[in-house]
């Protein structure tokens, strides 16, 4: 068995571990990122948080790990994200990597909060939070296809204007945000953000590399 395989099913084993520990709203994922990114998770327990089995894709926190310098990659604990559905979770991520500092797996633990938010509304004057801005909510979806979608309705939010009413310089802006997240490690990416901007494939890449 290679170190990969060694460390997937130790991973495996880990994930129901700590998913049997904190019970079903605790999702537990394991990403092999040496698979393809429609097909990263290996492992998942209590896939029902998010809606997602073994076999789906990498979420948006993959792709960003996969654009950065391996050597830059950090863990992320605690941060805030929201399903597909609209759930909210506090979410950790962890990588892995091997002797020669290639990432090789995202360990993701994934907690629904949202009964307990609602009641913390509810109970506002006897619950006391720590206020913290230092995550942006990310979205978890169950295929690279939504999350694309996601992206691209994140970058037009970003620019502020509807396609239709935006000039040469928001596009710009709006496809450097997207090479930002990392949606162009999508398969296809570039036919379909190019047909929703209405430029050509040849303009797309120009405005990737274009000074902003």
């Amino acid at each position: 068995m290679s170190a990969q395989e060694q460390n997937s099913e130790f991973l495996k084993r880990l994930a129901k571990g700590i998913a049997s520990l904190f019970g079903d709203n605790c999702e537990v994922t394991v990403h092999d990122l040496a698979k393809d990114l429609e097909s990263s998770i290996i492992a998942i327990e209590n896939g029902h948080v998010t809606g997602r089995r073994v076999g789906d894709g990498s979420s948006e926190v993959v792709l960003r790990a996969l654009k950065e310098d391996p050597d830059k990659v950090q863990d992320d604990y605690n941060y805030l994200a929201r399903t597909k559905s609209g759930r909210m979770v506090k979410s950790s991520s962890i990588y892995l990597r091997d002797k020669k500092g290639k990432l090789t797996h995202l360990f993701g633990i994934n907690y629904d909060i949202t009964d307990l938010v609602m009641a913390r509304h509810a109970l506002e004057a006897t619950i006391a939070t720590a206020e913290t801005d230092q995550n942006e909510d990310v979205a978890i979806t169950s295929n690279v296809n939504d999350l694309l979608d996601q992206l691209i309705a994140e970058a037009d939010k970003f620019v502020g204007k509807p396609v239709a009413m935006m000039s040469k310089d928001d596009k710009i802006r709006a496809i450097q945000f997207l090479n930002d997240k990392g949606a162009f490690l999508v398969k296809k990416a570039g036919d379909k953000i190019s047909k929703h901007y209405d430029i050509s494939k040849y303009t797309l890449y120009n405005y990737m590399s274009a000074e902003s």
